[in-house]
């Protein structure tokens, strides 16, 4: 998969992850989307956890989301995972939610980095390679 096409990774709410309102709890939208960032690195070839291994992790600088439609227990849903490069050192996720009907439950901007095992920020070349320039 070229590193600029889009991954889908289908879900459905489990019933614990519902608040007294009976909707998905805020926080829990944020492990839909980082499960679905693993996923799409694994396609693109880069091992999250071998990284780490080694002493660079990616990491989570930044998170905006804009809270659309709620989802309730038992809903299946898709989560719609893309890169682009933010900065020489820094790459975004563009992650939506969509619900089966096509609407929009949640859209995000991850902002992230590499940081190697000083942590200090870093662009690791199979990293690099992989994320391309943001679209205009």
């Amino acid at each position: 998969m070229p590193s600029s096409e889009a991954s889908r990774l289908e879900m459905s709410v489990r019933d614990y992850e519902c608040d007294v309102q009976g909707i998905v709890n805020h926080a829990v939208y944020l492990n839909y989307m980082e499960h679905a960032r693993h996923q799409h690195l694994l396609r693109l070839g880069v091992d999250f956890v071998e990284m780490a291994r080694r002493g660079f992790n990616m990491v989570v600088t930044r998170i905006e989301a804009d809270y659309l439609v709620p989802l309730h227990a038992g809903d299946p849903f898709a989560v719609v995972s893309r890169m682009e490069r933010s900065s020489r050192l820094r790459f975004s996720f563009l992650q939506d939610i969509l619900l089966s009907d096509g609407r929009t439950s949640l859209r995000a901007k991850v902002i992230g980095t590499v940081v190697d095992p000083r942590g200090r920020p870093v662009m690791p070349p199979e990293v690099d390679a992989l994320i391309p320039e943001p679209s205009r």
